[in-house]
């Protein structure tokens, strides 16, 4: 557990399973979004699986997020499976912590499956076809950006993919929301945790009278909570990264991975217009199955590139705020000693205690957008030897320094900006 220094709601789980807030190896966050989509595979096809061959696959898929060291091989043998669902079925993952896991979920599927994430990025070129609100969230609004205005018309279950449910109120907004312009029978809400209260659960029960809807709730970990205590709502002066002087050297690479790029503007918070070329299928604008072909060869693609610029044997592979899959994937095949994890936008009171999730924070001024602050936790300085920073477009390069300033007092020896983007550049090595 943490503090959030947020007034609308004082906690936060600390996932040691979803590489947000605490480093962990990169199968360990991939293996649980595996393990929902094991969970939704066996809510729909009860009837007809090898019970005794889905019982031995989730018995893996637990012993691998409780050893580490084992999720690797349990997560290639979810792959392996090659899971179908009776019917297509479309994913969204929520921003900005569930990216990841509700693309992760949706790639075990072989076939018949879509995904889009929701997003705070503000791209006025596009419309979103769903918008709505999380109301206990730091930063409230999600906007979902469609390319293929057929991805949410269908009749297909909708999955929702959230890190946590506390409250239930998030899905029930979204839920709401794609009702009313693209209706259908039948949603699914998979999280890590499930913490409602009976009424909460309630609450579900009186939307799905209320639309003639049903939805299905699956999780890894069901239980309930009672708060205490009134929000922290001020950070601790001070962290481990902004305390120690650091020197470690900060090398800029442009990888190139094959994948298509979308040219559009983004407006940050000061209403500024920004060039911004977003990766097409980073799952912010929607992907198939069939586009998993083309994805993996650019993850191995770029995770040889950085493998072989590893010089000690612990690495770090960092993804920005939304950006956390194509990291996750990365990291992954890049070898021994590598662990991933994401900065992210919640503030979080930082305390150094055992029981306590958070030691130390470092905070920043997003690149992205400079009204936004940014934020590093629990990694201690000299914890890596390199720490590989993915960024999936160029912002202006006074933008990035506040964070590689940070990351090279945080390093052991080199801090490796890694711009995904097919322009040239003389600003850095090419690869």
């Amino acid at each position: 557990m943490a503090a959030r220094i947020n007034k609308k709601r004082s906690f936060l789980f600390v996932s040691k399973v979803l590489g947000k807030h605490i480093p962990v190896g990169p199968y360990t966050p991939l293996l649980g979004g595996a393990a929902l989509a094991l969970l939704l595979y066996l809510e729909k096809c009860a009837d007809t699986a090898d019970r005794q061959v889905m019982d031995q696959l989730m018995n893996q898929a637990v012993h691998g997020l409780i050893h580490p060291e084992c999720a690797e091989e349990a997560y290639h043998a979810l792959l392996a499976a090659r899971l179908v669902l009776p019917q297509p079925a479309l994913f969204i993952g929520f921003a900005e912590t569930a990216t990841a896991l509700g693309h992760s979920m949706y790639h075990v599927f072989a076939g018949g499956a879509s995904y889009i994430h929701t997003t705070r990025e503000n791209i006025p070129e596009l419309e979103s076809v769903v918008t709505f609100e999380e109301e206990h969230s730091h930063a409230v609004d999600h906007f979902c950006y469609a390319l293929d205005a057929k991805l949410l018309s269908g009749t297909e279950p909708i999955v929702l993919v959230d890190d946590e449910i506390t409250t239930g109120n998030t899905a029930i907004n979204i839920i709401r929301d794609i009702q009313s312009k693209f209706p259908r029978r039948e949603y699914v809400v998979a999280s890590l945790l499930d913490w409602r209260s009976a009424r909460n659960i309630q609450a579900y029960q009186d939307l799905e009278q209320e639309l003639g809807i049903r939805i299905t709730a699956l999780s890894l970990l069901q239980g309930s909570i009672q708060v205490e205590g009134t929000p922290l709502l001020q950070a601790a002066a001070g962290s481990a990264a902004e305390a120690s002087a650091g020197g470690a050297e900060l090398v800029t690479t442009y990888v190139r991975d094959g994948l298509e790029r979308l040219p559009v503007t983004s407006v940050d918070a000061q209403g500024v217009i920004n060039p911004a070329t977003y990766l097409k299928l980073s799952g912010r604008f929607g992907l198939k199955s069939e586009d998993n072909v083309q994805l993996d060869a650019g993850v191995s693609r770029v995770a040889e590139q950085l493998r072989n610029l590893r010089e000690g044997s612990r690495a770090l592979v960092m993804g920005v705020g939304e950006f956390m899959y194509l990291p996750m994937r990365i990291a992954a095949e890049m070898g021994e000693g590598v662990s991933h994890q994401s900065s992210t936008r919640s503030p979080i009171h930082p305390e150094r205690r055992a029981d306590y999730g958070v030691h130390s924070a470092a905070a920043y001024p997003s690149a992205g957008d400079t009204e936004i602050m940014n934020f590093i936790y629990n990694v201690e300085p000299g914890q890596y030897d390199d720490i590989f920073v993915l960024l999936e477009r160029e912002v202006p390069r006074q933008r990035m320094e506040p964070m590689t300033d940070i990351l090279q007092r945080l390093a052991g020896n080199k801090v490796h900006l890694v711009i995904l983007t097919p322009e040239p550049d003389t600003g850095g090595s090419r690869l």
